[in-house]
Order: structure tokens, then C-alpha cells, then sequence
């Protein structure tokens, strides 16, 4: 690891660094600036390239919730500021809808989250690996990775800057190549090799803008529970902007206008309605992959002098808003164990980093990510099993006290703890058979109305038999995650 300060090109072919990083996106610009400022503290400056196809302000529909964990982790990096002046809206916590009825998730002692809009965000980011020392920030568009003939060791990049007469696929080299050019990721297969995980698409949030909307609860990550189809995201990202995704499984409708017409905003409190009716009628759709992509371990069968990072790697469904915080806390934990490394061109030394870095980073990533996956399972069921899990998990959060209190610490990465999500899942999946014997169901509509009756005791057989049956569904959708996660 040299000490020297960066240096301009030797001439228009080639470039060295001792890490170059792929995307600037929220992974690779706050690695960017994290690793400059924590290497010139240290007296050891790195020199950094940072390569990004455009540094045009991107207009995503997802990426713009971060969980109160994400700002702590956004405070470590010291990138606090960067949800400063973009009129970011704080968020305290969640509404859930089911039927109509809210309960509240607060966020306890305080914490808060924040929405913004994803494009704005990035721009701050970019902006401080801009300013940062060490760091070249380059537009330009990367086509290969730079493969040793002998060795097979990445080596740096080819990328055609995107400048008038620029020459193409210049050469970028680095000791240490970090890819982090998100979901669409153009290497994963070549880094990983032989430890590579195809995503797996669970289905697509297709977004809207509403504006001047109320939302049930203002300034709270609103889910709402609509019958016969995934679940309907929303907050606030902005004084006047509120995001909505709809959740629209595989095949999808190909009048997605229609369908979310029809189907979709009757079902939507009421204030909703004439804003999202708004907003169909004005804005073009945007659709967004869900997929999961579990991380596996860097550096055993993966390609040298290179990592994955973001999600080029590891991919959760976005339901709990996620992805950032992991993002971030991979940052912040990479920091400082590269910074450890005195030759980042020796993978001897590298390698054992990467394993430590994997299982440094699982209680906050496999929390969240488990987490995830479970509760899109549960609130889009179509299963009637599942149903009964998702009500039962809607009045588990209905007790309070500590039945929001330590689910929610979860879900903002707060805590991390995976066997609390354990014991919290197999909570609900126990009171959700209590609910099943115990609770008024409807039995049928009269004028209109929904007829309630608690189940008799001649069903209780029925009732036995199917709660064996949601225990072993519950089990299936959670089980399989835990290993997927904690699994060596």
C-alpha cells in the first residue's frame, strides 16, 4: 500500500491505482470517499479511481428509504450531511393496513429514518467522493475486466471514457478491483466463477408519484395489505412528493395501467385515491426487478484482485426498505479491514479479509435480508396458509409493547440479531394458530355486510389439523432462509 499522492495519467492508455471501484452508486461512492478519508487519517493516502457510466442524476423508483441502522452507518462514514438540502422528509416509523386497519410501528427511543428522492441522494454521495482526496472520479463506460493470461488475477479495468475523443477501452490498473455496479451487474458471473448464485426474481415494484397525498400516518413507511395481490408500498420522499410501489407478480398484466386502476387503488385508503388516479393519468410507469441474491463468500473460489460489493452481490426484496443499510454497513466494516492490509496487490493477505468481512457483516445482513423475504412472503399471500400467517402477524403487531418494539428494531437494523427474528417469527406463527381457533372469521355477507362468528367446537378438529399445516408452511418459509444466510 504506497503512501504517494495520486498521480495524473503517464499518458492516454493507462492509469494506476491501488483500487479502482466500479459504480458510483451508494455502495462505490461511499466507499470511495470512506477508504480516501480513512487511509489520509492513517497517513497512508490511497489512490483511488472511481468509474461510473453517467454521473447524470439517476431517476430510480427504488433506493430512496434509508432505516435508521443506514443512518448510523452513514454517520460512521462521515456522509451524515448528504441527506442534507434534498429535501429529504425524516420517517419515524410504519403504518400497517390490513382491512382497512392501521397499526402503528413506531420506531422506539427516538430513532429516525429518512425518504428522499434516490437521484438527489446519489448526487451527495458522488459529490463527496468528488471532493474527497486520492479520489478520481471518472465518467466513463466499463467493458471488461483486465484478466492476468497466467495467473487469471484481475489486474484493473478497459473503459472508454465518455469525452469527445476518447480513446477506447483505455486501461485502468489496481491492485485491487471493486465492482459495484449494482442488480444488472455486467461481472458478477466472472468475479464469482465457480461460487456464483443466479438471482432469483420473487417480482416487480412498479411506481408512482403522488402529489400532495396523505398518508394515513405522515411521515411512516405505509404498507398496505390488498386482497388478492402483493402488497402496496409508500412515504414520503419529499415536501410534496409521496412515493407509492406496487408490488405485481410474475406474469405481469400487460395494461399495468389498468391493473392498478381497477385492482389496486380501490383498495388504497381513501385519500389516495384521487392522487393516485392523478398520477397514472400523467406519469409513464417505471418497474423495477425484486430479486434475491444471497452473497457467497469472496475470495475461496472467486477471481484474485477483485470483490463484489452492493448489490452486485447480495439482494434482498426491498419491502423493508434494506438495502442501503446493508449497503452502507458492508461499507464501514470493508473500510477498515482493507486499511489493514498492507499490500493490497498480495490476495494472501487480501483473502483472509474477505472471509472475516463475510461473517463480520452477517448479524446486520442476514437479519435483514431474512427479514425481507419473510415479510413479503407473509403480506403478499395468495396461499390461504400464508394468509393465516399474515393475519395472525397483523394482530401479533396489533399487542404492542414488545411485539413492535423488538419486530421494528429488526426491521430499521437497529438490532442485529437474526435469532431474534427467529423467535419472533415462530411467535407470530404460534399466535396465528391461537388467532385461528379464537378469533371471529367471516362466515359469510349479508346486505352487504361481512357475517363474524368464532369457530365452534366441532371444528376444532378441522382447525388442529390446519395448524399443523401453517406450522409447517411457516417453517418452510423461514427455515430455508436461515440457512441460506448462516450456512457456511
Amino acid at each position: 500500500m504506497t503512501s504517494s499522492p495520486p498521480r495524473p495519467r503517464d499518458n492516454m492508455w493507462s492509469a494506476s491505482y491501488d483500487i479502482i471501484i466500479v459504480g458510483a452508486g451508494v455502495a462505490g461512492s461511499a466507499l470511495a470517499h470512506a477508504l480516501s478519508a480513512a487511509s489520509i487519517e492513517r497517513g497512508r493516502p490511497l489512490r483511488i479511481c472511481l468509474l461510473e457510466r453517467s454521473l447524470a442524476e439517476p431517476d430510480r423508483i427504488v433506493g430512496e428509504l434509508l432505516q435508521p441502522g443506514g443512518i448510523m452507518a452513514l454517520k460512521n462514514l462521515g456522509l451524515e450531511t448528504c441527506v442534507e438540502g434534498i429535501d429529504a422528509v425524516p420517517t419515524y416509523g410504519y403504518c400497517v393496513m390490513l382491512g382497512g386497519n392501521p397499526v402503528h410501528i413506531p420506531y422506539p427511543d427516538g430513532y429516525e429514518g429518512c425518504a428522499f428522492h434516490h437521484g438527489r441522494f446519489i448526487q451527495a454521495l458522488r459529490a463527496k467522493a468528488k471532493e474527497a482526496n486520492c479520489v478520481e472520479v471518472v465518467e466513463a463506460t466499463v467493458s471488461e475486466l483486465i484478466e492476468c493470461p497466467l495467473s487469471g488475477r484481475i489486474l484493473g479495468v478497459r473503459a472508454t471514457r465518455k469525452e469527445e475523443g476518447a480513446v477506447e477501452r483505455e486501461a485502468f490498473f489496481a491492485d485491487l478491483t471493486v465492482v459495484a455496479d449494482g442488480c444488472f451487474s455486467n461481472f458478477r458471473s466472472q468475479v464469482m466463477g465457480k461460487a456464483a448464485i443466479q438471482p432469483v426474481l420473487k417480482s416487480h415494484f412498479v411506481g408512482l408519484v403522488l402529489e400532495d397525498a396523505q398518508l394515513p400516518i405522515p411521515k411512516h413507511g405505509t404498507v398496505m395489505l390488498v386482497e388478492g395481490y402483493g402488497p402496496v408500498l409508500s412515504y414520503q420522499i419529499g415536501t410534496h412528493d409521496t412515493r407509492v410501489l406496487v408490488d405485481v407478480k410474475n406474469p405481469v398484466p400487460s395494461d399495468l395501467k389498468g391493473h392498478i386502476l381497477n385492482n389496486i387503488i380501490p383498495q388504497l385508503p381513501a385519500a389516495l385515491h384521487q392522487p393516485a388516479r392523478k398520477a397514472l393519468e400523467n406519469d409513464r410507469l417505471r418497474r423495477m426487478p425484486n430479486s434475491l441474491l444471497p452473497a457467497s463468500e469472496q475470495g475461496k473460489q472467486t477471481k484474485e484482485g477483485v470483490l463484489l460489493l452492493g448489490d452486485s452481490w447480495n439482494m434482498r426484496h426491498p419491502l423493508t426498505g434494506g438495502g442501503m443499510t446493508v449497503a452502507f454497513n458492508d461499507v464501514v466494516l470493508l473500510r477498515d479491514m482493507l486499511l489493514d492490509v498492507k499490500n493490497l496487490a498480495d490476495w494472501s493477505e487480501v483473502k483472509p479479509v474477505l472471509h472475516r468481512w463475510h461473517w463480520a457483516r452477517k448479524p446486520l445482513s442476514s437479519t435483514v435480508n431474512i427479514l425481507s423475504v419473510a415479510l413479503y412472503d407473509l403480506f403478499g399471500a395468495h396461499d390461504p396458509l400464508l394468509e393465516v400467517l399474515r393475519t395472525g402477524c397483523f394482530k401479533y403487531f396489533e399487542l404492542g409493547g414488545n411485539c413492535v418494539r423488538e419486530p421494528v428494531t429488526l426491521l430499521a437494523a437497529i438490532e442485529q440479531a437474526p435469532f431474534m427474528l427467529f423467535r419472533h417469527f415462530f411467535t407470530v406463527a404460534f399466535y396465528s394458530i391461537w388467532v385461528l381457533f379464537t378469533h371471529p372469521r367471516q362466515v359469510g355477507v349479508v346486505d352487504g355486510k361481512p357475517i363474524l362468528r368464532r369457530p365452534r367446537p366441532d371444528e376444532y378438529p378441522f382447525l388442529a389439523f390446519k395448524s399443523l399445516q401453517v406450522f409447517w408452511t411457516a417453517c418452510v418459509v423461514f427455515m430455508p432462509l436461515l440457512w441460506t444466510e448462516l450456512r457456511p
